[in-house]
This record gives structure tokens, C-alpha cells and sequence, in this order.
């Protein structure tokens, strides 16, 4: 994967956007971090479909069904017992 810089990038966009479709993704660096990535429109599809699958993937495919939805019970905290009978109760 091809690494630019940012003000390289901007300055030749059509040369960084031909190289983006012929070769694959480019890297965009600002201060030599990494801080972006341009790909090609059909791979960026490509990831979306894999991102967000269609209801017959996901009933159809391998895997939990589903996320455990209900936590697991702990102990009951109980309160202690309450006295009616006693006088601030009437």
C-alpha cells in the first residue's frame, strides 16, 4: 500500500486517485502519521455488504443467531423483613 503525503496528495489529486484505482489503496499521511485511506468505489462496496449483512445472510450464515440479550442473574437482594405491627406504621 502506496503512503502519501497530505500536500502531495492535494497537489496531484488526479495522479493520487489513478494510482488509488490501479494499484489499490493509498495511504494519506499528515506529519507522517497515517490518517486516511483512498479506495477504489468497488472495495469500499465491497466492505459495506461484508459490514452490514442482508437478513438471509444472517439467518443462513454460520454463528450465534444472536448476542446474549439477558444478562446473567446475580443473587436477589433481599430486604429484611418489614414489621407492620410496630406503631409508625398506622
Amino acid at each position: 500500500m502506496a503512503s502519501w503525503q497530505l500536500q502531495d496528495a492535494k497537489a496531484r489529486f488526479s495522479e493520487f486517485l489513478n494510482a488509488a484505482l490501479k494499484h489499490g489503496p493509498q495511504v494519506v499521511t499528515r506529519r507522517g502519521v497515517a490518517a486516511a485511506v483512498l479506495i477504489p468505489i468497488d472495495e469500499w462496496h465491497r466492505l459495506q455488504r461484508h459490514r452490514h449483512p442482508d437478513i438471509k445472510q444472517l439467518l443462513l450464515g454460520p454463528g450465534p443467531r444472536f448476542e446474549m440479550i439477558v444478562p446473567a442473574r446475580g443473587r436477589w437482594k433481599r430486604r429484611p423483613p418489614t414489621d407492620f405491627s410496630r406503631p409508625d406504621f398506622q
